[in-house]
């Protein structure tokens, strides 16, 4: 099982964010030849493609007079990008979204191989791979802690409670919230259903256990009193079911809520570390927003997951190859994204943001789940298609919430016993022993 101890969290420094006028001009060639011409990135950061996003563009175009960038923001990134691939026109540059490794050279570039990416970045054998056959198709940026929660310390301090560290704990913790301020305790921000799939970032809390997935695919009935997910989704489930959440479920709305909970009317919300920039970018006092571990524990240790986070690819039908490898080289090499967006560097031997210091504090360990056998590279999302239960999508999430909410007259343990039948089924179905 491969662990990571924090020591100590040491600020990131910012990097320059594009070279100086007395630099030398960057070499006009990558593996893929010449740098000319223009690219189309796609990203998911609608909230900084008109601001941060065209610095990157200057200091580009600084080093590479020849090239040109054009970025194109999307909502809906996960959705909109997969439809688009069936197509030939989804940018040059793109974050990777979900789909099987065996897909990976039908859509993307290869570049480079497995061993030298590994000799140089951390998160490159992971259930989330980057690779497919020994090729690299995603290069690796940063990592988030997945599955923590944001939360506002004012509010907090307001309420009289400290960092939780147990889910009866956190569920006294909102009661406090609710009882002792005017913040809504935790925003679930149903309407935007992406947000609801943030939660399962911290199954592995429950488990501490990197091989669970890989463990999971041989199980017929996985959910189950004590098992991560079901012990992760009850958590969902009484927080809805106590009202610890937003009184008009179908009200909140995801960039508002960035921005009540950097005012403190909200208590936390259930988010990757990723969120943490762009809520204190928001705060009148940015040092109130705070990240918490998720309040679980498993054998009396505290576990957190270290998520690759939008590892970019290029559309392999991209005209403008050498372009796109040299964005991507200056978004790892030249630009300044890991201290901005306070995430945990992919480059071996840089220094971790200074965020996490409750991390620290509780002595969490940092986890990456394990990648699977070679032979049982794509079984777990073959399964989960199958049983149509959807880790990574929303449905099944929207699914407990309105039971909590009392509107579809199911309970929790009805949805976690029909789980366990439709992936027992899956599983017979696709032969899994």
């Amino acid at each position: 099982m491969k662990i990571f101890h924090k020591v100590a969290l040491i600020s990131v420094s910012s990097a320059l964010l594009f070279t100086s006028c007395g630099e030398k001009k960057a070499e006009d060639n990558t593996i893929f030849g010449e740098v000319k011409g223009k690219i189309i990135v796609l990203t998911n950061r609608t909230d900084i493609v008109d601001t941060k996003l065209q610095d990157y563009k200057m200091g580009f175009e600084l080093l590479y007079p020849n090239a040109s960038v054009e970025f194109e923001a999307i909502t809906d990134y996960e959705g909109t990008v997969r439809t688009r691939m069936s197509t030939k026109e989804y940018g040059d540059v793109l974050c990777k979204p979900n789909l099987n490794a065996v897909d990976y050279p039908s859509f993307f570039e290869p570049l480079g191989t497995l061993s030298d990416f590994s000799a140089e970045y951390n998160f490159t054998n992971t259930a989330t791979p980057i690779s497919y056959q020994d090729k690299v198709y995603a290069f690796p940026l940063v990592a988030v802690v997945g599955g923590g929660v944001v939360y506002n310390k004012s509010v907090f301090r307001e309420a009289g409670v400290a960092v939780p560290r147990t889910t009866e704990d956190f569920y006294a913790a909102l009661e406090a919230i609710k009882a002792k301020t005017a913040a809504v305790p935790l925003c679930m921000n149903y309407p935007a259903q992406w947000t609801l799939n943030q939660w399962e970032d911290a199954a592995i809390s429950f488990s501490g256990n990197s091989e669970f997935k890989n463990e999971l695919i041989h199980k017929d009935s996985p959910f189950v009193a004590g098992g991560e997910h079901y012990e992760l989704y009850r958590v969902m489930y009484e927080v809805v079911k106590r009202g610890l959440c937003e009184k008009d479920m179908l009200a909140t709305d995801w960039e508002l809520s960035k921005q009540d909970l950097a005012d403190g009317k909200i208590g936390c919300m259930v988010l990757g570390s990723w969120a943490i920039p762009q809520v204190r970018s928001l705060a009148k006092n940015p040092e109130d927003i705070g990240y918490m571990p998720f309040p679980a524990s498993a054998n009396g240790k505290k576990y957190a997951e270290a998520v690759l986070d939008m590892p970019l690819c290029i559309n392999v039908h991209s005209k403008n190859k050498a372009t796109a490898y040299a964005w991507i080289k200056y978004m790892a090499e030249k630009s300044d994204w890991v201290a901005y967006t306070e995430a945990i560097p992919c480059k071996k031997g840089a220094p971790y943001p200074d965020v996490l210091e409750s991390f620290g504090e509780m002595n969490v360990n940092y986890i990456q789940t394990a990648a699977p056998k070679a032979s049982e590279e794509d079984v777990f999302g073959n399964l989960d298609k199958e049983s149509e239960i959807g880790f990574s999508t929303d449905p099944e999430k929207k699914r407990i919430v309105d039971a909590a909410m009392g509107s579809s007259g199911e309970t929790f343990d009805d949805i976690m016993a029909d789980w366990n039948e439709r992936w027992n089924k899956a599983r017979k179905t696709l032969g899994i022993d």
